[in-house]
C-alpha cells in the first residue's frame, strides 16, 4: 500500500514499508500545495532583498557574512559540496531511504522553503529505486545530519552515486536510467535538503521497530529456557504485575504465560521449586522495562519524523521567517541512547539463563554443558563464551553519546546532539542481540530435547522451528555456523511468527 506523506500519521511501521521494503510513496495534495506557498513567500522575500539565513547569508560563524544577488545561487551548490565531508563505507541503503522519506515528510509541512521539484524529485527516487551513497559516518547530528544528507542533496544536481537496480552509478546516470529530472539548486533548496536530523530519526526508527521484535523474541526465549529449567510459573501471574502498575511489566508476563500455556508446569503435572533465582522470575519486569522503554522512544521518534526539523522556518500565513535550532537531534539521542542500553539489559538477563542451562549446579538435572558425553564433549560450554564477548561489545556501546558533545564552527556551534553516534552504535548492539538471543535458544532448545513432559503450546512451535535450522548437538561439532545461522533466524523472526501463528499476538 503506497504510503502518503502529509507531514503527519509517519509512523515507524510506515517508515520501515518505504525504507526496508521498497514501498511507493505519494505526497499529498493538500501538502504540495503548502509546499508552494511557501516557496512563493521565499521568493517574494529573497526580491525584496530580506536577509534570510542560509538563503542569501553565509552559514554557521559565517552567517553574518551577506550574499549578493549573484551569489545567492550558486551558494546553495557550494554548501552541498562543502558539508558532503562524511567519510568511509556506506549506509546501508535502508537507512538513506528513511532518511529521504523523512526528509519529505518534513517538506510536506509547507515551512522549508524549497521549491516543489525538490521534494518532488526525492519522492521519484524512492519510488524509482534510485538511492544515493551516503558515508555512514560524519554528522554530529545537530544543524542536522548534514554531512550525509548533503550527499543525497548531490543527486539533485546529478552529481555523486547512487545504487540503481543493484549497481552503484554517477549520479546523473542513476537519475536518467530511473527517467528522472534532475531539478538543480536554487536559493534555498540546499539548505532545506539537508537541515535536519533525518539520517539518525530514520535509523533510530528502524532500530525500535527491531527492537520491539527482538523483545518479543526474548520473551519466547525466556518461555523456553524456564521450561527447561522447570521454573516454578507463579512469578509470571497478572495480578503480580497489575499491582505494580508497569505495563510493560504485564505485556511482558501474558507474553510469556501465551508461550506456556499447555505446558505441564502450567497444570502442575511437574514439581518446582518454591521460588527461582532472579535471572528466571524477574524476566517480565525486566523485558517490561525495556517496552516501556520503547514505548517513550517511539513516541520521540514519531513525533520528529512528523515535526518541522528545519533552519529557518518559513510562516507563509504570518509571512515572517523564524531562525531556531529544530535540527538539533539530542530529542532523538538521549531516549536512544537509552534504548541500546535497555537492549544491552535484555541481553545479559539471556546470558543469564543461558548459564543456568549450562551449568550442572543450577540446571535442575541437565546434563552439563547440554551435552551426553561430558568430558570426552563439551557441548555447548564454547557457545557462553561467542554469547558474553558479544554482551561486553553492548556494554561499551551502551556509553551515552548524547553527553559527548564537541564544539564546532568556531564555538558557533558550541553544543550538539551526536546522535549519529547513537544510532550507529545501537545498530551494532541490535545485531550482537540476534546473536545472543540466537545462541539462549539453541540452548533452550537443546535443553528440551532432555526433558520429557508436554512443552507449551508457544515454547513448543519455537522448538520445532530451530530444529529446522540446528540439529539436536548429540556429539562435538564445530558450532560457528550453528551460531551464525541461529542469529539469522532471530534477524528474520522467523521463531516469532510461527509463535505467534500459533498462540496469537503477543504484544
Amino acid at each position: 500500500m503506497t504510503v502518503v506523506l502529509d507531514g503527519s500519521g509517519l509512523t515507524l511501521e510506515k517508515l520501515v514499508a518505504v525504507a526496508r521494503h521498497g514501498e511507493k510513496v505519494e505526497l499529498h495534495p493538500d501538502a504540495l500545495e503548502r509546499i508552494k506557498v511557501c516557496r512563493a513567500m521565499v521568493e517574494r522575500k529573497i526580491e525584496a532583498r530580506e536577509t534570510m539565513y542560509g538563503v542569501n547569508t553565509g552559514i554557521g560563524e559565517l552567517c553574518e557574512v551577506i550574499l549578493d544577488d549573484d551569489q545567492v545561487k550558486d551558494f546553495q551548490k557550494y554548501l552541498i559540496y562543502n558539508h558532503s565531508a562524511g567519510i568511509g563505507a556506506p549506509a546501508p541503503i535502508e537507512y538513506v531511504r528513511g532518511a529521504m522519506c523523512g526528509r519529505i515528510n518534513v517538506h510536506a509541512h509547507g515551512n522549508s522553503g524549497c521549491r516543489p521539484e525538490i521534494t518532488l524529485t526525492l519522492m521519484a527516487m524512492l519510488n524509482e529505486g534510485v538511492t544515493p551513497f551516503v558515508c555512514q559516518k560524519g554528522s554530529v547530528g545537530a544543524c542536522g545530519d548534514l554531512a550525509p544528507m548533503s550527499q543525497i542533496a548531490q543527486l539533485l544536481m546529478g552529481e555523486g552515486r547512487a545504487y540503481y537496480k543493484g549497481e552503484l552509478l554517477p549520479g546523473k546516470e542513476a537519475l536518467d536510467r530511473a527517467g528522472i529530472p534532475v531539478p538543480g539548486l536554487e536559493a534555498r533548496d540546499g539548505l532545506a535538503t539537508i537541515n535536519g536530523s533525518n539520517l539518525l530519526t530514520a535509523m533510530s526508527g528502524i532500530f525500535l521497530y527491531d527492537m520491539d521484535r527482538l523483545l518479543k523474541q526474548a520473551e519466547i526465549a525466556a518461555a523456553m529456557s524456564l521450561e527447561a529449567l522447570l521454573a516454578n510459573l507463579k512469578p509470571y501471574t497478572s495480578k503480580i504485575h497489575e499491582l505494580r502498575g508497569f505495563r510493560g511489566a504485564v505485556r511482558s508476563a501474558n507474553a510469556i504465560r501465551m508461550c506456556v500455556d499447555e505446558s505441564d508446569l502450567q497444570t502442575g503435572k511437574m514439581s518446582t521449586k518454591v521460588q527461582d533465582a532472579y535471572s528466571m522470575r524477574s524476566s517480565p519486569q525486566v523485558i517490561g522495562a525495556a517496552h516501556d522503554a520503547v514505548r517513550w522512544c517511539r513516541e520521540q521518534v514519531e513525533t520528529e519524523l512528523n515535526g518541522v526539523g528545519d533552519n529557518p522556518i518559513f510562516l507563509p500565513a504570518e509571512g515572517i521567517t523564524l531562525t531556531g535550532a529544530n535540527f538539533q537531534g539530542t530529542p532523538v539521542a538521549l531516549p536512544m541512547d537509552m534504548a541500546g542500553a535497555a537492549l544491552t539489559t535484555i541481553c545479559v538477563l539471556s546470558e543469564r539463563r543461558l548459564n543456568r542451562l549450562l551449568h550442572p549446579a543450577l540446571s535442575v538435572g541437565l546434563p552439563p554443558f547440554l551435552t551426553k558425553g561430558a568430558g570426552m564433549f563439551s557441548g555447548l560450554m564454547l557457545s557462553q563464551y561467542t554469547a558474553d564477548s558479544l554482551i561486553v561489545e553492548q556494554r561499551i556501546l551502551s556509553a551515552p553519546a548524547s553527553i559527548q558533545s564537541i564544539p564546532a564552527a568556531a564555538d558557533q556551534e558550541d553544543f550538539v546532539s551526536m546522535g549519529m553516534n547513537t544510532a550507529i552504535k545501537n545498530m551494532q548492539i541490535r545485531e550482537n542481540a540476534w546473536g545472543v538471543l540466537g545462541i539462549e535458544f539453541f540452548a533452550a532448545a537443546q535443553a528440551l530435547d532432555f526433558r520429557d513432559f508436554s512443552f507449551g503450546k508457544g515454547t513448543a512451535a519455537a522448538k520445532a522451528r530451530i530444529r529446522e535450522t540446528v540439529e539436536f548437538l548429540d556429539i562435538d561439532r564445530p558450532l560457528h555456523e550453528d551460531h551464525t545461522n541461529m542469529m539469522e533466524l532471530v534477524r528474520t523472526c522467523d521463531i516469532l511468527e510461527v509463535v505467534e501463528s500459533t498462540v496469537g499476538s503477543l504484544g
